[in-house]
């Protein structure tokens, strides 16, 4: 199964991430989503914590290209959503 992280995120979207030095808004939490069926580089339509990843933003970020990683994000360890940081525990 691919694992999709995606970004819960602050509103407005008129600043600048200081971690990722992206415009946009500001990422409040970092969230784990299963790849939709049939299109698995894309999020399913609930997180692994129940939320709706519809108003998420997709990350880049793909744990299986970083073997032995944690599935998020290092510059975003301090907003992983506990809830799913346990699921993805319980996946590996």
């Amino acid at each position: 199964m691919e694992i999709i992280v995606v970004y819960e995120l602050d509103q407005p979207a008129s600043t600048t991430d200081t971690r990722s030095g992206e415009a946009g808004a500001l990422v409040r939490r970092v969230h784990a989503a299963p790849g939709a069926p049939g299109a698995p580089s894309s999020p399913g339509p609930r997180t692994f914590c129940g939320k709706d990843t519809f108003a998420m933003e997709t990350s880049s970020w793909r744990p299986s290209g970083h073997p032995g990683s944690p599935w998020y994000p290092q510059a975003y360890a301090d907003r992983v959503c506990g809830n799913c940081d346990s699921a993805m525990e319980d996946e590996t």
